[in-house]
């Protein structure tokens, strides 16, 4: 903590500090968290890019990289060597979106090193290849709100244009998965959550309108192949690039192919992606076949069905999301856990009884009221197991038992929770009022 930190982010610790003067601790975890990303995960490269790891995996997600540097778009706004960097993210982004657009972690260097011998269509550049909507959700979200922070119109290039073109491709060909898809994904020797079934191609769907998606935010497998907070997400990006188009680009047929796109998936999630509760009501199911079969649960990774409102598909007070964020927050949902330390949603990525600190993050800052999201804070401040680091799960019994000790996204989304309460946000972001 001794290295020297650029004066825009000091400007937003001390605001943090004022704020939170009586007590060292979230003062100290804030810190710890917000530098994290810049001091341990940033690669700047030789040609202006920049590449991200994750933190302990060596490789680059598109989802990950995109939601680490997010809050140092505060920064951006007044400081242009951070701006640089974010810029110098968005277009790496892009350059792997080119490159291939269904995988979704990547080398620095087309070093051919892998997470494992997948049966799939891999490059020397790719670390994984398992397809998830949101890989391609995040990186036009950051192109967006960065857009929004700094004003900058640069990084809508060529390069942007022609991973736009490749997102479109896709989203579109993976309406008709079962007809028009030759992607498949098959992994040996491995849990069942690790692969795809049916031969790589995953169960059998029908056509929603919504978009196919093989695996979840959490790198797992679907169980059925409508995955509806990534079809949400794609709804709410698919709507900037509308925006992007129209105010910046000049591009009206780009505009009008965006929306039609989103008004088709939008549709799909309001005709198939809802059911009704015995004791909710409506709510929004996690995935869906279109064949009649639903998964109510909630996963902790972001998009999340409890993240609709942080995502800018829904307002928090918005009466589905309220009952289906009842169910999440249940014993009901089988990834909720109760505990003497701490309740919260977790993942079936991770063991039984782990907690994970993004799902906190999300939870707090789509709260109602301002005493659930100091509640969520003092979760924060009994979990981070005395290292002032955020972690992927954690057990709800004992705290200092816990998966991955250096896990950039979740010191990223500590620290944007923080900031909320300071009604500090991101310009152009869901919650923010700027």
């Amino acid at each position: 903590m001794d290295k020297q930190i650029p004066e825009s982010m000091q400007h937003i610790i001390n605001k943090v500090n004022g704020f939170f003067s009586g007590d060292d601790k979230v003062r100290t975890m804030f810190q710890y968290c917000f530098t994290s990303t810049l001091e341990t995960t940033i690669r700047p490269q030789d040609d202006g890019t920049t590449f991200v790891i994750t933190g302990d995996i060596p490789a680059m997600w598109l989802r990950d990289s995109a939601a680490q540097v997010r809050p140092y778009l505060l920064l951006a706004e007044t400081d242009e060597s951070m701006a640089d960097m974010i810029q110098g993210v968005i277009q790496k982004q892009m350059e792997y979106i080119i490159h291939d657009p269904y995988a979704n972690a990547f080398n620095e260097k087309p070093t051919g090193d892998r997470y494992h011998d997948d049966q799939t269509e891999m490059t020397p550049l790719l670390w994984e290849r398992k397809y998830e909507i949101d890989s391609l959700c995040y990186p036009i979200q950051l192109a967006y709100l960065f857009w929004k922070s700094t004003g900058r119109i640069t990084h809508f290039n060529s390069t942007f244009k022609e991973a736009i073109k490749n997102i479109l491709n896709v989203w579109k060909i993976e309406q008709n998965h079962e007809k028009d898809s030759r992607y498949s994904f098959i992994r040996d020797n491995c849990t069942p959550q690790d692969t795809l079934s049916h031969n790589g191609k995953g169960a059998p769907v029908t056509y929603t309108g919504m978009t196919w998606s093989g695996f979840r935010p959490s790198d797992d497998a679907c169980q059925y192949g409508y995955l509806v907070p990534a079809n949400m997400f794609a709804v709410v990006v698919l709507k900037q690039l509308a925006e992007i188009a129209i105010d910046v680009l000049d591009h009206v047929d780009l505009a009008k192919e965006a929306s039609e796109l989103a008004k088709e998936i939008d549709k799909g999630i309001q005709t198939y992606g809802k059911v009704e509760h015995e004791k909710y009501g409506t709510i929004y199911a996690f995935e869906t076949d279109g064949r009649g079969n639903y998964n109510l649960m909630d996963d902790a990774n972001v998009p999340s069905l409890l993240s609709m409102p942080y995502l800018g598909y829904c307002a928090v007070h918005d009466e589905v999301y309220q009952n289906t964020r009842k169910f999440l927050l249940s014993e009901l949902n089988p990834y909720y856990y109760e505990g003497k330390i701490a309740k919260g949603i977790g993942s079936p990525h991770t063991p039984e009884q782990y907690i994970w600190h993004i799902a906190l993050a999300i939870q707090g800052m789509t709260a109602e009221t301002t005493e659930a999201k100091w509640e969520t804070l003092e979760l924060f401040k009994n979990t981070d197991a005395g290292k002032n680091l955020m972690h992927e799960g954690f057990h709800v019994d004992d705290p200092t038992q816990y998966t991955r000790a250096w896990f950039s996204w979740a010191n990223s989304m500590f620290s944007e929770f923080v900031l909320h309460l300071n009604e500090i946000h991101v310009k152009g972001s869901p919650l923010s009022k700027r």
